[in-house]
């Protein structure tokens, strides 16, 4: 979502970060915030791009957390459209891209029109509260190794496997362990659980020993904290 001042915020379908340090994002095309974006020419008009992670369960709270990306609005000259859409859909190819109109004479209600975010401040939001990332820690970013199978992982957990998520949840302080336990999130770094109960929502990590960066070894680093003996799985007995 963007928000500019004086007018409603738009959805964003497609936003982008490129390898300068701005944001590609598209806008509806008719809509006020693409004219705003062009009757300001090369100055660009301040903007807020909102980007909201949510959890692939269905959560009281579903709202993991939430990016707030400050920076100026530019509109992308037509002559440049075509070169950078196929920048973008070399790295992400994303069916939304198909609705940048690329001509000027090729006028539809469901048009989008390419924008470009200079990036001017970068805050992200969880539970645990917000924190400042820097452009260049942005840049060196990669995406974690379990982003893929994430929302799979979780809904199976949930839905075959509350025996792992009551060892987890054996983990957490005392005090939290009143409520309904949820698997909330999964990345190289460890467990994300929510706990639900009258008094709120409580989400708590419970951190790996170590970073892992295969199945493997998230599977020994899951065991670890479910204090399973054994870390490689059970074997057939040689005799």
């Amino acid at each position: 979502m963007v928000a500019v001042e004086g007018i409603e915020p738009v959805v964003s379908p497609v936003h982008h970060l490129l390898d300068d340090g701005s944001f590609a994002i598209t806008v509806p095309e008719a809509g006020p915030l693409a004219g705003i974006a062009v009757t300001a020419g090369s100055a660009g008009v301040q903007a807020v791009l909102e980007m909201t992670d949510y959890a692939p369960l269905p959560l009281r709270e579903p709202v993991r957390s939430l990016v707030w990306i400050r920076g100026r609005l530019q509109h992308v000259p037509s002559d440049e459209v075509p070169a950078l859409l196929d920048v973008i859909a070399s790295e992400n190819p994303d069916p939304a891209l198909l609705q940048v109109n690329s001509s000027t004479h090729d006028q539809n209600d469901d048009n989008h029109t390419l924008m470009r975010l200079e990036i001017e401040s970068v805050v992200v939001a969880d539970a645990t509260g917000a924190e400042s990332v820097g452009l260049g820690a942005l840049l060196q970013a990669r995406p974690d190794p379990f982003c893929a199978l994430e929302s799979g992982w979780l809904q199976h957990m949930e839905s075959a496997h509350r025996d792992v998520v009551e060892r987890l949840a054996t983990r957490l302080p005392m005090t939290l362990r009143q409520g309904r336990v949820r698997p909330l999130g999964l990345d190289r770094y460890g467990v994300q659980l929510r706990v639900e109960n009258e008094h709120g929502d409580h989400d708590v990590r419970l951190p790996f020993p170590k970073p892992v960066d295969d199945i493997t070894g998230l599977s020994q680093a899951i065991r670890i904290l479910m204090g399973c003996p054994f870390l490689n799985g059970l074997r057939a007995r040689r005799i």
